[in-house]
C-alpha cells in the first residue's frame, strides 16, 4: 500500500470504468484529500523505450530514498554551468 507523505508527489494510475476513475492500487490519501488528474496521451516510445525510461525513474527514485539528492542552488549552479 502506498504510504500518503504530503511532502512528496506520486503518480497513481487509474482507469475509467463506468464513467468514474478506478485506482489500479491501493491508496491510504487521507478522506476528502484533493488530487490532480492529467490525460495520459500516447507517446511516441516504443517498448524499449519505455522499458528503458522506467528503469531510469526506478532509479532515480531509489536514489532519492537513499538521500543521492542535490540543492536547488546546486541543481541550479550545475545547470548555468552546463556541468
Amino acid at each position: 500500500m502506498i504510504q500518503y507523505d504530503p511532502l512528496r508527489m506520486k503518480a497513481l494510475k487509474a482507469q475509467v470504468r463506468a464513467g468514474r476513475l478506478v485506482l489500479d492500487e491501493p491508496t491510504n490519501l487521507p478522506e476528502g484529500a484533493e488530487v490532480r488528474v492529467a490525460l495520459v496521451d500516447d507517446d511516441e516510445l516504443d517498448d524499449k523505450e519505455r522499458a528503458e525510461l522506467h528503469a531510469a525513474l526506478l532509479t532515480a527514485e531509489a536514489e532519492l530514498d537513499a538521500g543521492q539528492v542535490v540543492s536547488e542552488a546546486d541543481l541550479w549552479k550545475r545547470l548555468r554551468t552546463g556541468k
